[in-house]
């Protein structure tokens, strides 16, 4: 859907340009995060290192940048950052204004600083963003370039206050039932293609979604005109950043990506500090962050309002995933806002690679779908352990608050009917193997929700039961069904409140449950009701 622009008023207006100047001194980014949030972790990791800059600073409109929201700002943008990292490192100053641009490309020693109401809109041309081999939902791939992207960069950041969109409504295709009536009348007016009802922007994003078998990754795809013909279809992450040291995202808003929003990739020493990020409710795959491979991490102080799963621990997928054998590991997240999204804090379902000494505390969830998710099915190995999760508050979570299902099936909580899951898992147990995903030393505590669907769901393999998890001290209020745990072995339940009109508790396929000091097995699928 392209942006119309049928008449332009242009005034006049007057850019005072930073002028360039040099300091032996040093600006570190980050410098006021307090320590604290080092103490008492349940896990030994280093402090997360913060980039440093020299005090030297360009602004864009000497690179030749116009704030008109019209003139096309991607050379300027590149050009001041090329300057910037040729010149030894500093800051990229982009002003108040509106910048229209393509695609941004990061390069070790720039701090990108966005000035008050400094609003980068990236621009709908499909053509403007290359077809580049990259990595998404975890399987090695065709993608667009990436809006924003860093590769192999070190001491880099994006700060201040603006906003950078991603005119992701231009790439995404929209399902009717996530529309009103009238909602869906005007897209379809808009242009496009129908199929299935399901909206698509062009005939090639189509083509595109009709090659994709394995979720969102297309098949039978050869030639460079075959990858061409489908590129509205190969939506980039909005932001993009791989194999990249001490990396900084603090302050600014990113919203509207074509699909996941904030996607690093094989980094160490990260942070993303006092961010937003906002994407419509309808937005397919419009995960808010998914930090995939990382190693020390910091996740505090953002909100976050997703399309999807808002914050998401990712590893690789399958074969892929285990062949690159980069965990997710020593992460904190820690004082975070969830409006809206699948899953508030996620665990897969792409974990191929691990993860694991994950710390999440503090963080508030606002009527997402699922609010803890962890997610995984046959196929994808990986061991998820050391998840230690500690002083949750959820309101009007429509299903679980705790959710571990290892039959996921790449739909979003209530998308899926019970009948298909319970298809799935007719399947014959298969042995054990690297194919064979692990959930184990997951200890949560301290968790209020009020209004939600079934208070907690342990689904696990039966091959591979979801093993010693404890949830300890919660309080789950009008909830519409209780708990149910099926296919785990060592579950602990301590002073766990669920105010519910059916079973409180329903027990099948599962070894030394502990409720209470009490332990309760049943290993048949017909399972038992306990009372707590």
């Amino acid at each position: 859907m392209k942006t119309l622009i049928k008449k332009l008023l242009v005034l006049t207006a007057l850019s005072l340009p930073l002028i360039p100047a040099q300091n032996a001194a040093y600006a570190q980014c980050g410098n006021h995060i307090d320590n604290s949030i080092y103490e008492n972790l349940p896990f030994d990791m280093p402090q997360v290192e913060q980039p440093t800059f020299p005090e030297y600073s360009v602004n864009i409109v000497d690179f030749g940048g116009k704030n008109d929201g019209v003139a096309l700002n991607t050379q300027a943008i590149n050009d001041a950052i090329k300057a910037v990292n040729a010149h030894g490192g500093g800051k990229v100053i982009i002003p108040e204004g509106i910048w229209l641009t393509g695609p941004i490309e990061l390069l070790s020693n720039v701090n990108l600083y966005t000035e008050k109401n400094a609003l980068v809109v990236f621009t709908d041309d499909f053509s403007a963003y290359p077809i580049i081999k990259t990595s998404f939902e975890g399987l090695d791939t065709r993608r667009c370039q990436s809006p924003i992207s860093a590769r192999n960069a070190e001491n880099i950041a994006i700060t201040g206050y603006g906003v950078f969109d991603g005119s992701g409504d231009s790439w995404r295709p929209v399902k009717k039932g996530k529309l009103t009536a009238s909602q869906w009348e005007a897209l379809v007016k808009s242009g496009g293609v129908v199929d299935k009802s399901i909206w698509y922007p062009t005939a090639g994003a189509l083509k595109g979604a009709l090659a994709c078998k394995n979720f969102n990754n297309p098949e039978g795809i050869d030639t460079d005109e075959e990858w061409n013909e489908i590129r509205p279809w190969l939506r980039p992450v909005l932001l993009n950043i791989v194999k990249s040291k001490k990396v900084l995202l603090e302050g600014v808003t990113f919203k509207n990506s074509p699909s996941w929003c904030l996607h690093p990739l094989s980094c160490e020493h990260i942070t993303i500090n006092n961010v937003k990020v906002f994407n419509p409710w309808y937005s397919q795959n419009g995960d808010a962050l998914d930090l995939e491979s990382c190693k020390n991490a910091l996740i505090i102080n953002n909100i976050f309002d997703a399309g999807d799963d808002a914050i998401c621990i990712k590893s690789g997928k399958d074969e892929d995933g285990r062949r690159r054998g980069e965990p997710c590991q020593n992460v904190v997240v820690k004082d975070n806002t969830v409006l809206h999204g699948h899953g508030g804090f996620v665990v897969g379902s792409e974990m191929s690679g691990g993860v694991k000494n994950i710390y999440v505390s503090d963080c508030t969830f606002l009527g997402t779908d699922v609010g803890l998710r962890f997610k995984s099915t046959r196929g994808r190995g990986g061991v998820v352990e050391g998840i230690y999760i500690h002083n949750i508050h959820m309101i009007d979570i429509p299903h679980e608050p705790l959710l571990f299902d290892l039959f996921y099936g790449g739909k979003a909580a209530g998308e899926e009917t019970e009948t298909e899951l319970a298809g799935r898992m007719k399947a014959n147990i298969p042995p054990v193997t690297v194919e064979t995903p692990a959930f184990r030393d997951i200890h949560i505590s301290h968790v209020i929700c009020k209004g939600a669907g079934r208070a907690m769901f342990f689904n696990g393999l039966p091959e591979m039961p979801i093993n010693n998890v404890s949830v300890k001290n919660v309080v789950i209020s009008d909830a519409k069904e209780g708990i149910v745990i099926s296919q785990t072995k060592g579950v602990i339940l301590e002073n766990v409140r669920i105010e519910t009109e059916g079973d409180v508790l329903q027990i099948k396929n599962a070894e030394d449950v502990k409720v209470n000091g009490k332990t309760y097995e049943n290993k048949t699928s017909k399972g038992q009701s306990i009372k707590m």
